[in-house]
């Protein structure tokens, strides 16, 4: 494999996006997945929510989320040429946690001017998820064209921070 990237990489190319699809259960056992905005804060994805919430209601009921950061890859002089987005995907550990356990800044960047109201801040709470495993990307850190090359355009990251976090594997 040929990609040249960093675990730190990768996560700087968490933090400038701000959509992804989160995969949860329900507690029928049945597969749903949700398109949010979050902000990252010490390497955890934060998505604000209502507290009654169906996402919050399967998550509090299962933990275990898979999480997909669509990248929009264009051509700059030609932005009508549809592009597949790269992707970065992972599994992870989502937790519920009520407005009043985060730091005011973190509520102040998921929540803007909302985070002042005291009365939307009440029935609203936060999902908290800790990349598990690995990162897998397709299409990060690569032009366009070696987006067609499989081989070229994958790879597999250790998502958690420990002494090997630079350390790449093989995808296949």
């Amino acid at each position: 494999m040929t990609l040249e990237l960093t675990t730190e990489q990768v996560w700087q190319a968490i933090e400038k996006e701000l959509f992804v699809v989160i995969g949860m259960v329900t507690a029928d056992h049945e597969a749903r997945t949700v398109g949010v905005v979050y902000v990252v804060h010490g390497r955890k994805l934060y998505i604000g929510t209502g507290k009654e919430t169906w996402k919050a209601r399967h998550i509090a009921g299962n933990p275990h989320v898979s999480v997909t950061i669509p990248i929009v890859k264009r051509i700059p002089i030609m932005p009508w040429i549809k592009i597949p987005a790269a992707t970065i995907t992972f599994c992870g550990r989502a937790r519920i946690l009520d407005t009043g356990e985060a730091p005011p800044e973190l509520l102040q960047a998921i929540f803007r001017d909302l985070a002042l109201d005291q009365e939307m801040m009440a029935g609203s709470c936060l999902i908290e998820v800790v990349p598990e495993k690995e990162f897998i990307t397709y299409g990060v850190g690569i032009p366009l064209m070696q987006m067609r090359q499989p081989q070229k355009a994958r790879g597999r990251w250790l998502a958690p921070d420990s002494a090997n976090t630079n350390r790449q594997h093989e995808l296949f």
